[in-house]
């Protein structure tokens, strides 16, 4: 994947993502996390009581990126589906909108928008998901 030039590294990213695939988002903001990389998922961020969706309002607000990872459970949720809908009108997320396939699925399911976004794949496999995601700010991927 070619380097983009002139990106900034994200103050905070927003993971959006099916509570289904909690274990995969947990593991891939693990690695943001390690390269410096902030993130936003509603399981690390919002505890118990906390009124959730005020949460992720602010969060989506303050963020300055966005990924979605996309699986069969994502492309049926009513709560993924508002927050792309959130990030696809904001101004912060003008092509800052990143698609991550972590399962097969029909993204149109999701958005008919998604298809024209460059997706990283991380299907096959994680750590050449890792390199090319982070490639998209310049940074290289270490394990």
């Amino acid at each position: 994947m070619p380097r983009k030039k002139n990106v900034v590294r994200p103050a905070e990213a927003f993971l959006s993502h099916s509570s289904k695939n909690l274990a995969f988002a947990s593991k891939l903001a693990k690695v943001l996390s390690a390269h410096r990389v902030g993130t936003f998922f509603s399981k690390k961020h919002i505890h118990g009581a906390q009124q959730w969706h005020d949460e992720i309002g602010a969060a989506l607000k303050r963020c300055d990126w966005f990924l979605v990872i996309l699986s069969p459970q994502s492309v049926a949720s009513q709560w993924v589906k508002h927050e792309l809908i959130y990030a696809l009108r904001a101004n912060q997320y003008k092509e800052r909108i990143v698609p991550v396939l972590y399962k097969t699925c029909d993204v149109d399911k999701l958005s008919w928008t998604l298809s024209s976004f460059q997706s990283i794949d991380f299907r096959k496999d994680f750590d050449e998901g890792c390199r090319d995601l982070l490639a998209i700010w310049n940074i290289k991927y270490g394990r």
